[in-house]
């Protein structure tokens, strides 16, 4: 059990790298619990392919130095990493983008049933973020 949750956790990174939403999307349970930093909870995978468009506008990421964790019953996990990105457009509400770049640790937590994600919390250094991009 283990193995599949890292397993899956694995492919939803490595789509997320790609920049491939829909495979992301094939990781979630139709009702994933999308769970943002410093935002709004978000239910269904509409709302998360909603959430991925306007990331994809606003931001190239790529996620780095990944270690993903599972609990013995498969059905919790978590993953540290390091995001490594560029700020594309304004997102609004924060600082003006000019493709200035960012490098800062976050984490994500999950829940997963039947072989699917069905609770993702992500969390990361707003404040980190916020005088990267307006150095």
């Amino acid at each position: 059990m283990t193995q599949n949750a890292r397993d899956t956790i694995q492919r939803y990174f490595d789509a997320f790298n790609a920049g491939d939403a829909d495979a992301m999307l094939a990781c979630l349970a139709d009702d994933v619990a999308h769970h943002v930093n410093e935002g709004q909870l978000r239910n269904g995978k509409e709302k998360f392919a909603e959430f991925c468009a306007h990331m994809g506008r606003c931001y190239k990421e790529e996620l780095t130095d990944m270690v993903i964790f599972a609990d013995d019953s498969g059905t919790r996990a978590a993953a540290e990493y390091t995001v490594n990105g560029t700020y594309l457009q304004t997102d609004e509400g924060l600082p003006g983008a000019n493709g200035q770049t960012y490098r800062l640790p976050a984490g994500s937590f999950f829940t997963l049933g039947g072989g699917r994600i069905t609770r993702i919390v992500t969390y990361y250094n707003l404040a980190d973020w916020m005088a990267q991009v307006s150095e």
